[in-house]
């Protein structure tokens, strides 16, 4: 999978804003409050809808009042996604819009679409899934779905119109086109990343993913060593190289219950406790885990993954997320670090500043200052520092 563009509308700074050629491995700048937690936000937003459906979703962020553009209350909130994922009919570039108003009687899907060429790049996009206030139909034939076979359309009215038709559809195969948008969706990974949580014990118990904020890590760890040693191995293994001095990592169980990580320096007999262990020795460790998971997520979202990291340690990071986009996966990062933009191409970059009360987006690599200076050997980091990127202040 791999998101190709974002179109907003009304969704909380960003009131009208599109993003178009996002890369496989995308970092974002701005100063403090111009929306890069928000941005991220959109996709724990959609996953949050699957899971808990629209109202809720919305009032884990205060409410529709809270999350629509200010000004703009009785206007819909738009989100349209374009992502380029796998069907059985192939690879195609698919497109998703939902819209969101607050109706007499609260939340509702007002609109919700998933369209896509049946032809790769010919053709007029078929609407896959098109529902309005949880009413709507969906094409059940989508892989005989071919060039000369007609259309096979089913009706169907959800329980609520807070609820998206994507979950709803999605839990059966022979909507596919719903059913793997849905999956990828659950699938995203939103870090909510926390030293404190990862660092300490944890009961017992079982967890095969790192969560948002990294409390299982231990449990994790134990998983991966005790299920898939290949796996555990590249992640010592790039442990080994980003971080000189460990030689092993190892999830213990304790007597009274409970799972502690030990970390090994070569220089010394014993292992260390995590707690004796630096905070970035942990946050290197518990990247890794998250970019060597046996089941990658399609999409990461990591804010600010310079926090607690030494300068030297954010190229290496940096390259890990690199090595996760190539592998297949895509890997959207926000930061402040000159450090950290020192090793992304300036084409990875897109800078969000405010303009009228606003967020807008635009391109590095559209400024044409910033090409020049970069051809002639300057690093964005330095250029970010030195407060070239216009409107937008680094401090």
């Amino acid at each position: 999978m791999k998101v190709e563009s974002i179109r907003l509308k009304n969704f909380k700074t960003f009131q009208n804003v599109t993003l178009e050629e996002i890369q496989p491995y995308t970092v974002f700048v701005g100063a403090n409050g111009v929306g890069k937690s928000t941005l991220f936000d959109v996709f724990g937003f959609l996953r949050d809808c699957l899971r808990d459906n629209v109202r809720p979703a919305l009032a884990k962020r205060g409410g529709f009042k809270e999350i629509v553009s200010r000004g703009h209350e009785q206007e819909e909130i738009e989100i349209e996604l374009k992502l380029k994922m796998e069907l059985p009919i192939g690879w195609r570039t698919v497109t998703y819009i939902v819209c969101i108003e607050n109706s007499a009687q609260g939340p509702v899907v007002s609109n919700e679409i998933l369209r896509y060429r049946r032809f790769g790049n010919r053709g007029a996009p078929f609407e896959f899934i098109r529902f309005k206030n949880g009413q709507g139909d969906a094409i059940t034939n989508e892989s005989a779905f071919e060039e000369g076979v007609a259309e096979e359309r089913e009706t169907q009215k959800l329980e609520s119109a807070d609820i998206l038709a994507i979950k709803g559809l999605g839990q059966f195969q022979r909507f596919e086109a719903a059913s793997r948008f849905r999956s990828l969706i659950e699938n995203w990974h939103v870090s909510d990343f926390h030293i404190g949580a990862a660092r300490g014990s944890q009961d017992a118990g079982y967890a095969e993913h790192l969560s948002a904020q990294g409390e299982n890590l231990p449990l994790v760890t134990q998983f991966l060593y005790e299920n898939h040693k290949i796996e555990f191995d590249k992640v010592l293994s790039a442990m080994a190289r980003r971080v000189p001095g460990v030689t092993n990592v190892e999830a213990q169980a304790t007597q009274d219950g409970r799972v502690i990580l030990k970390f090994s320096d070569g220089s010394f007999k014993d292992p260390f406790v995590s707690r004796y262990v630096s905070d970035g020795t942990i946050k290197m460790f518990a990247y890794l885990v998250l970019l060597y998971d046996p089941k990658p997520h399609p999409l990461l979202c990591v804010e600010e993954p310079e926090n607690q990291l030494y300068p030297s340690l954010l190229g290496e990071l940096s390259e890990e997320f690199s090595e996760y986009a190539d592998r297949g996966g895509q890997v959207f990062v926000s930061t402040h670090s000159p450090d950290f933009l020192n090793h992304v191409g300036l084409e990875n970059i897109f800078i969000l500043s405010k303009e009228s009360g606003f967020t807008s987006v635009r391109k590095a690599s559209d400024d044409g200052n910033l090409v020049s200076l970069v051809k002639a050997g300057d690093l964005p980091g330095a250029l970010w520092r030195q407060k070239l990127f216009e409107g937008v202040d680094p401090t």
